[in-house]
């Protein structure tokens, strides 16, 4: 049997979310093919969490002893929702250490983890986004230029954080400036995108048996001017997979979403997002591990294509396994 360890937390607003992602993954696990051990990866501790009782994690190694028994790790399953799950910090650490992960590597974590560096890089691809315009903490803002580029209504968002933590959509000049400092709480760069009128849809792309899957699309449908953290978590949002779109559209976003996770020569899951505008998908960002609960979308969107939360997670450890 495997031991696999099974990272959660982390040190981001997100780290409730990923504690949750990271127990459904360990309750679906099969407990007769696979150990499995919580890890919570913390700011104050590494611990190794198991009925009730905290056993430190060797950051030399990435080992833990119970009972006078010294655990080695098979496999590394990443449920960390920002950093330093999502940012590439652990995947370069785990690269040092020569241990199979279950996410893409760390440059691909970092550069998607930066929606402005991961944008830059697929344009060129063809692939459409939004309008937009980059702040960094200490940048002279001129309100007026910025707008002349961009229009209202726009988008504030931190550069590098998720779960929609920060974001706003800016409808007046006077929510302008508030909104900037909301997003600076969260990050040091910020980036201001134009407001694209049209369906949003999310699109998950997994290796799934050794080939590059693309999973069923599912569409957005928020009770709320956008899909923030209440319409993403506390039920204020309809998520309709398969999403209500035409074949001939379903094919160009698939398309589009494929292309980006091979371009980056990704692993393990993404989660991308669109804005359909003419019946043109436009990149908002891709994120590397997306929620994996029950209710989280690309869990749905597996269960539409017949997978299981449990084939989707031994998949993972298996493709990883193999690298």
């Amino acid at each position: 049997m495997k031991n696999v360890a099974i990272i959660m937390g982390g040190y981001s607003s997100e780290y409730k979310i990923s504690l949750t992602s990271g127990g459904v993954v360990y309750n679906n696990l099969n407990k007769e093919k696979y150990n499995a051990f919580p890890i919570h990866i913390l700011k104050e501790k590494w611990v190794c969490v198991k009925e009730n009782i905290e056993y430190p994690i060797d950051k030399n190694d990435f080992t833990t002893t119970i009972n006078g028994e010294k655990i080695f790790f098979d496999v590394v399953f990443n449920a960390i929702h920002g950093t330093p799950g999502e940012d590439g910090l652990m995947q370069a650490y785990f690269e040092l250490l020569k241990m199979p992960h279950t996410s893409c590597d760390y440059y691909q974590a970092a550069l998607t983890f930066n929606k402005r560096d991961l944008l830059s890089v697929l344009k060129p691809y063809g692939i459409k986004t939004a309008t937009s315009h980059y702040l960094n903490l200490g940048d002279e803002i001129n309100v007026d230029e910025i707008l002349k580029t961009i229009g209202l209504p726009c988008f504030i968002k931190p550069n590098k954080s998720g779960s929609s933590f920060g974001i706003s959509k800016v409808k007046t000049i006077e929510e302008f400036l508030p909104a900037i400092e909301i997003a600076y709480k969260e990050d040091n760069e910020i980036i201001i995108e134009s407001f694209l009128d049209g369906t949003e849809v999310s699109v998950g792309v997994i290796k799934y048996k050794g080939e590059t899957k693309v999973l069923p699309i599912t569409e957005i449908v928020s009770d709320n001017d956008f899909f923030d953290y209440e319409a993403k978590y506390l039920g204020q949002s309809q998520e309709i997979t398969p999403a209500r779109i035409s074949d001939e559209l379903k094919y160009k976003i698939e398309t589009v979403a494929k292309k980006a996770y091979e371009v980056l020569k990704m692993k393990g899951f993404s989660r991308s997002e669109f804005i359909i505008v003419n019946n043109e998908p436009h990149m908002l960002e891709m994120n590397t591990v997306p929620g994996l609960t029950n209710e989280s979308i690309l869990p749905q969107q597996a269960n539409e294509a017949g997978i299981s939360l449990a084939q989707l997670f031994e998949n993972a450890i298996e493709e990883a396994l193999k690298n």
